[in-house]
């Protein structure tokens, strides 16, 4: 059978739950709630009313928990994945619960970064039901983040009969962007793209914003930004594509750009990093960015405490840039390229690596980029200011294969 789109949200990034915050200013506005008359809300508050009379009901519970999903990602507000698991709570700790259950908690444990116990549910449901394709396509979605590349297109192969072409085509393409076929893959995603005319918005919108990583690390930067816009025509409230648009921005130094885009959004960890990051570069504004710094800080502190790792690499970011803080963001960008190794955790870690001068610190990634042909023209010029400078050098980079 054909994977619903209505699923389709359910397999792409979805931001952890922020860390807890304490506001300054007793006057301070906390949160601006959805209006009680927002016909989502009230649907939701309907479904929730009718769950708590009949926990037990399976499909009320899954499809309240998919809607809850489905909003984490398009409202950027990670509180809904605690309702998810929370309308899940009957089948939740169950070692093989149903198969609608199970996928749904496959995505909730992505989405906060517990990708061995994702990757056992989604195999479960699989020897289950080999045609899910929601299944295998959240797999390959796993197995990418990890670098698991020839199992994650083996996944995504398996689609080419369960899914919508563009489906298929868009994540073989997020592993051929990062495996040294980015040129043909990306003709291909644009071709289908123009040929599924009238798709989901959030199906499209994630093949633009693919489109548009493609482009950026082509250096097209035209091209790029066309398409991160027609991604937010889309889905102007992804949260992910904020993330990747506003680091764009960054790059191209666009400070200004990115606190409009990011206006409102800073709730989320990631987001309010990036929107730091632009006031940073924006001297006339140094209240509002200390009191964002501190923020941040209050943020990060709390997740380490609680042994929450999801945010690692933005936390590598905020030591390195923000706090000036090179060992720190060294050591936890070390610490995140053995849980994930997509193209932001290989430039912080060679980043991290270049300010701190340790040339051994980046063979990993280094090593990495060489072996997977890896196309990025901001790792590229990383790769290139790390080059070596000696003798000892020159030989420990052969060996890793870099040479």
């Amino acid at each position: 059978m054909k994977t619903p789109i209505s699923l389709l949200c359910a397999c792409l990034p979805v931001l952890a739950l922020a860390a807890p915050y304490t506001p300054a200013d007793g006057s301070a506005v906390i949160e601006q709630l959805p209006r009680r008359a927002d016909a989502t809300q009230m649907a939701l508050r309907g479904l929730r009313q009718q769950l708590t009379a009949r926990p037990q009901d399976l499909a009320l519970a899954t499809g309240l928990a998919q809607r809850y999903i489905a909003l984490a990602r398009s409202e950027t507000d990670p509180r809904y994945l605690g309702y998810a698991q929370a309308a899940l709570a009957p089948w939740w700790r169950q070692a093989a619960p149903p198969v609608p259950v199970r996928l749904l908690r496959a995505t909730i444990l992505q989405s906060t970064h517990h990708f061995d116990a994702a990757l056992q549910d989604l195999d479960a449901i699989i020897a289950q039901e080999p045609a899910n394709g929601q299944a295998w396509l959240t797999r390959a979605t796993v197995l990418t983040v990890q670098g698991d590349y020839t199992k994650a297109t083996a996944a995504c192969a398996r689609l080419s009969a369960l899914a919508a072409q563009l489906v298929t085509v868009t994540c073989l393409a997020n592993v051929a962007s990062v495996t040294g076929r980015a040129a043909g893959s990306e003709r291909l995603l644009d071709l289908t793209v123009q040929r599924s005319a009238g798709a989901a918005p959030e199906l499209e919108s994630w093949a633009q914003t693919l489109l548009a990583e493609m482009a950026t690390r082509r250096g097209e930067t035209a091209l790029a930004e066309a398409r991160y816009k027609a991604a937010l025509a889309r889905q102007p409230r992804d949260s992910y594509l904020l993330g990747a648009y506003a680091d764009f921005l960054l790059d191209q130094q666009r400070p200004q750009d990115v606190v409009t885009l990011l206006q409102d959004q800073q709730r989320i960890d990631a987001l309010l990093l990036r929107h730091a990051l632009a006031l940073q570069a924006l001297p006339v504004r140094p209240a509002a960015f200390q009191a964002e710094k501190t923020e941040l800080a209050a943020r990060f502190n709390a997740a380490m405490q609680r042994g929450d790792t999801v945010h690692q690499r933005e936390q590598a970011r905020f030591a390195l840039f923000l706090q000036q803080d090179i060992p720190a963001a060294l050591q936890l960008a070390q610490k995140n390229w053995t849980i994930q190794k997509e193209v932001p955790d290989m430039r912080i870690l060679l980043e991290a690596a270049l300010a701190a001068r340790n040339f051994a610190a980046a063979q990993p990634a280094l090593a990495w980029i060489a072996a997977n042909g890896v196309e990025d023209v901001a790792l590229h010029r990383l790769v290139k200011q790390l080059g070596p400078l000696d003798g000892q050098k020159i030989s420990t980079a052969k060996k890793a294969g870099v040479l």
